[in-house]
């Protein structure tokens, strides 16, 4: 049958549709990484003006660290970005990873009821603060998701000489906003990333209670994915967002994110 010139338009501009549709596929990655970034609205301050530099738009999965190791193992992210640093390097070392650079530093708090029936206020290191709140066996929620704040949690107990377990400790397999909230509605203990905290809008009768030991420390890393192992993913617009974090334009955008008049990521990628 003879195509008319209407026709023939009309496959030209779906030629076009189908091109510009194939265009915006090609130009996103998905980045595995912490329900702490994403919860703290960081994210929302930062990947704008990364798309804005590089035409490359980035989906965010937020999960806990160890789930965003276990998707990308599978390859189902281009990038990592999450706060393990012992993981970070066992992933890299395991083959699935060919990099993995520091880009940001906070840290960990305390928080429980207002009250504070542990006394952890009193605490002059992290290891009595948790020691404290074993010997009460005051209700204490633990994100139990294997996140890198549980992780970071579990390593504490650890070097507080103590086991947790029973009908205080409640292991939550929740992110931290949700996980937040179960201790506000019960009173309750919880260790939590500044950034979440200060974020959070439910606390209730929750204050911070404990902050500033150097184990308290919360490093977040960078790692691209290994192309040998997974060539399908997008390599080359992952290393674009690698290098546009630990450049002086994303060290500044981390730097300049705030809530509520505070800064709460500090870059360390220059360090």
């Amino acid at each position: 049958m003879k195509k008319t010139g209407l026709t023939l338009v009309a496959v030209g501009l779906t030629g076009l549709s189908l091109g510009a549709s194939a265009q915006d596929e090609a130009g996103f990655i998905t980045l595995a990484s912490t329900t702490s970034t994403e919860n703290s609205g960081l994210f929302d301050a930062i990947i704008p003006l990364f798309t804005d530099k590089s035409g490359i738009k980035v989906r965010v999965v937020a999960v806990g660290t160890g789930q965003a190791f276990e998707i990308a193992r599978r390859g189902d992210a281009d990038s990592l970005l999450v706060h393990d640093t012992a993981g970070e390097k066992h992933f890299v070392q395991e083959g699935y990873g060919t990099e993995r650079a520091d880009v940001m530093v906070n840290d960990f708090v305390l928080i429980g009821p207002g009250e504070d029936p542990a006394g952890l206020s009193e605490a002059e290191t992290v290891e009595q603060a948790f020691g404290r709140i074993a010997d009460a066996e005051a209700p204490f929620a633990s994100r139990g998701d294997d996140s890198g704040t549980n992780r970071a949690e579990l390593r504490l107990w650890e070097a507080a000489g103590v086991e947790p377990g029973g009908d205080w400790y409640r292991e939550l397999g929740s992110g931290m906003g949700p996980t937040l909230n179960t201790a506000a509605g019960m009173d309750a203990y919880v260790m939590a990333d500044r950034a979440t905290w200060v974020a959070f809008d439910n606390p209730q009768n929750l204050e911070l209670l404990f902050e500033g030991d150097d184990a308290l420390f919360n490093q977040y890393g960078s790692v691209l994915i290994d192309p040998e192992r997974h060539p399908h993913l997008k390599h080359d617009l992952a290393e674009q967002w690698h290098e546009w974090l630990l450049s002086e334009e994303g060290q500044q955008a981390i730097a300049d994110f705030e809530v509520k008049g505070q800064q709460l990521f500090f870059p360390n990628a220059a360090e």
